[in-house]
């Protein structure tokens, strides 16, 4: 008998009782299923049997731990169900998160995705919710998982396992279809009553409950501006041949990695122009550019990369930073845990700025303040501006969109810029790259190398970050005159080789632990290269190092 501790209570258990009997009693404590447990800092699937005692948690849909299950045990069901329709080697291509959807497509001649398919799969899917097929997890020598992915038609993924380092790879099997995923499981397809399949641009979108609320799916939004960007993406990535990791893989051992970085790069560059050219043909009207976009996006390099165009289309740009209106530290408001909000808009003298704004846009002089971290702030001294003749403002900061920030200026003396790492490529045709995990990446290796922090730290400040951007980015990200997306494809093989030794420093008895060995195993399925292609102006040299702007 082992002593195992679930919510504050002991309890004697059978060695080798699986955590799904466990979870079982103590379900009615939470709002959703049970779908995942955690053991000495280690996530568990509820299949496992338990060999040791010590402190157990559960994870519903609630949290994150929870959701990435249910998303991963969804589209296993859904690719089931349209390998029952299509065939076992029927293509399905779960492509990027819009909305918290995940959009889909189903890549086979001759078929078409309409209501009356959706309607099929759905039902499909329910039949195979009602069976309550056991979701089983099988490890393969390596050359066996290649043979067994190719029988279902996963040529990407057999490419994929040439790049893996160990010897055997895990397989899960649903009623006798075979798949990889990054990450783990729910034990039984009767766990999965809860999605919702949409039409949507070329394929479809798979909905799932709203974590607040879990007995409903979330109300959907179209972002039909991002979408569009992540669409364009698809088609650029296509024409690049650079679609998944083993992609990018074979580019890099057949010394293609330049030109792949010298292509996107132009590619941004491009983007940027762009953007710049739009201003210019309102630069009538336009006299403050707002640049908004989550943490690690690369604002700062972006700012400076569209200064250069605007000043070659003779627009003199002045950068504002908001960091400079932050209200007096003592007044900062507090959030729901009690905690100092600094990233509320509230945390901005938002009648100071406007006045400022505003009377420079007509002409006269003012004294600028700036803000003092030390003291906690604002002081002045003596910095006047005066917006000349062809000059416009440049405003970067995470309220750029809101049009609280700029509510005395009106629309047409506006133009806003949303910038997000909307990531590129995915691992395979069914395991996609979290774009949050892809911006923390970028932040551990730029907290390390200019900021004196270690993973551990930010790792632990990640949740904070996300719900800021939850709160003040991303509901107004439709409201962006141009989108940009900071995203390369080659990044991840460079960022790789700062980030491990960073994530590997994590101790198994810290809490973070759990979301560095999930990144460390991310980071795993790519090939490491050398970044000495990457010009001194990208984006990722605001997190590598070696920028030619001040970052």
């Amino acid at each position: 008998m082992l002593t195992i501790r679930v919510l504050e209570k002991n309890l004697e258990v059978e060695e080798g009782t699986s955590f799904e009997t466990i979870a079982k009693q103590f379900q009615s404590y939470f709002k959703s299923p049970i779908l995942l447990a955690k053991q000495n800092n280690k996530l568990i699937e509820l299949s496992h049997k338990i060999q040791q005692g010590g402190e157990v948690m559960f994870y519903d849909i609630t949290c994150m731990e929870g959701m990435r299950v249910y998303h991963r045990s969804v589209s296993f069901l859904m690719i089931k169900a349209v390998k029952e329709m299509l065939g076992k080697k029927a293509s399905v291509v779960i492509e990027h998160s819009l909305h918290k959807s995940l959009y889909c497509e189903v890549r086979e001649k001759d078929v078409e995705v309409n209501q009356k398919f959706l309607d099929t799969l759905t039902e499909k899917m329910k039949n195979l919710v009602e069976r309550d097929i056991p979701i089983n997890k099988y490890a393969f020598h390596r050359d066996d998982a290649i043979e067994k992915v190719r029988e279902f038609g996963m040529e990407n993924k057999a490419r994929l396992f040439r790049f893996r380092r160990s010897s055997n790879i895990n397989l899960y099997e649903m009623d006798g279809v075979y798949d990889y995923f990054y990450g783990y499981m729910v034990p039984s397809t009767g766990y999965l009553k809860s999605f919702q399949l949409m039409l949507y641009e070329n394929g479809f979108l798979i909905r799932f409950p709203d974590r607040k609320n879990p007995n409903e799916i979330l109300k959907f939004t179209d972002p039909e501006k991002v979408s569009s960007v992540f669409m364009e993406q698809m088609k650029w990535c296509s024409l690049m041949k650079v679609n998944n990791v083993a992609d990018l893989n074979e580019a890099i051992t057949d010394g293609k990695f330049g030109d792949l970085v010298r292509i996107n790069e132009a590619l941004h560059e491009k983007k940027v122009a762009e953007i710049a050219d739009k201003i210019y043909k309102k630069r009538d009207k336009v006299k403050v550019v707002l640049i908004a976009g989550p943490s690690s996006s690369g604002k700062t390099t972006f700012a400076n990369r569209l200064c250069v165009q605007l000043r070659v289309l003779g627009i003199i740009p002045h950068a504002i930073s908001l960091d400079d209106y932050f209200i007096n530290r003592e007044d900062v408001p507090i959030d729901e845990f009690g905690n100092k909000d600094f990233e509320d808009i509230n945390t901005l003298d938002l009648k100071l700025f406007n006045d400022h704004i505003t009377r420079m846009i007509a002409g006269e002089t003012v004294e600028m303040p700036h803000y003092n971290f030390v003291t906690g702030k604002r002081e002045y001294n003596g910095n006047y501006v005066t917006l000349e003749n062809g000059g416009i403002f440049v405003i970067e900061g995470i309220h750029g969109l809101n049009d609280l920030l700029t509510a005395s200026i009106t629309a047409e003396n506006k133009f806003k810029i949303f910038i997000s790492a909307m990531t590129q490529l995915n691992i395979d045709d069914h395991n996609r790259i979290s774009t949050s995990d892809s911006r923390l990446i970028r932040r551990i290796v730029r907290d390390n190398q200019f900021r004196g922090r270690d993973a551990t730290t930010t790792i632990a400040g990640w949740d904070y970050v996300t719900r800021g951007e939850e709160k003040n980015i991303f509901p107004f990200q439709e409201n962006a005159d141009a989108i940009f997306n900071s995203a390369t494809i080659y990044e991840l093989s460079v960022l790789k080789q700062y980030a491990e030794p960073l994530l590997f420093k994590i101790e198994q008895s810290q809490s973070e632990f759990v979301d560095a060995k999930r990144l460390i195993k991310f980071l795993d399925y790519f090939l490491g290269a050398n970044g000495d292609a990457i010009p001194n102006n990208s984006i990722i040299k605001e997190f590598l190092g070696g920028s030619c702007f001040k970052v």
